[in-house]
């Protein structure tokens, strides 16, 4: 899930940067501390929108530069168990493919694209199923629930499981394909009801 976050810390401003202004001093030096960083609790921080700085810094003895508190707001991604995700599959493996989903990576396990036999075929960059003909290759775009969420308070990059065994999920001609039979299903009960009352009367 994407969202803005509102956060505060305190930031060093040092002498080379005092020719810039405040707030573009301190946006540059947020930046370099928080974009690309994986936070235990925000999940994912993409990057800096705006920043509030207080005016009055202060300075240490020895330490040329000026400490000035910031309250800033950042775009993030966070990754929820059992939200509906969108994503592309950017790289198919032995044991899955990789779906990118927000500004990172998800797994999608063999196991856990249908229930079929299938095969991935790494050379060709795709997923074969042999019962059903359908296929996953790069590029395809995938509609999956996440399982498994990994976002470890010094982790570098974080882990996120996700799933296409249950209903609506998938490819897009999967999907059409279900909404479709589902919804010819509906008709039919519709019709029989129909025809029921119709007797009764």
């Amino acid at each position: 899930m994407f969202s803005i976050s509102t956060l505060e810390d305190v930031v060093r401003i040092p002498p080379s940067m005092f020719g810039a202004s405040l707030k573009k001093a301190a946006v540059a030096i947020l930046k370099e501390k928080y974009e690309s960083m994986i936070n235990a609790e925000l999940g994912y921080i993409i990057m800096i929108l705006d920043a509030k700085v207080d005016e009055m810094g202060k300075m240490i003895a020895g330490d040329g530069g000026t400490y000035h508190r910031v309250e800033f707001e950042a775009l993030t991604f966070t990754p929820k168990l059992q939200e509906i995700v969108l994503g592309e599959i950017v790289d198919i493996t032995d044991f899955g493919a990789f779906v990118r989903i927000g500004p990172t990576d998800a797994l999608l396990h063999l196991s856990q694209v249908m229930d079929d036999y299938l095969q991935s075929d790494v050379k060709s960059g795709m997923i074969i199923a042999k019962q059903s003909n359908r296929t996953l290759k790069v590029g395809s775009t995938l509609r999956s629930r996440i399982t498994a969420v990994s976002l470890g308070k010094a982790a570098t990059m974080g882990k996120i499981g996700i799933t296409c065994r249950q209903p609506f999920l998938g490819a897009e001609d999967w999907i059409a394909e279900e909404i479709k039979k589902s919804g010819k299903d509906g008709g039919d009960t519709e019709k029989k009801e129909k025809k029921t009352v119709e007797v009764k009367k």
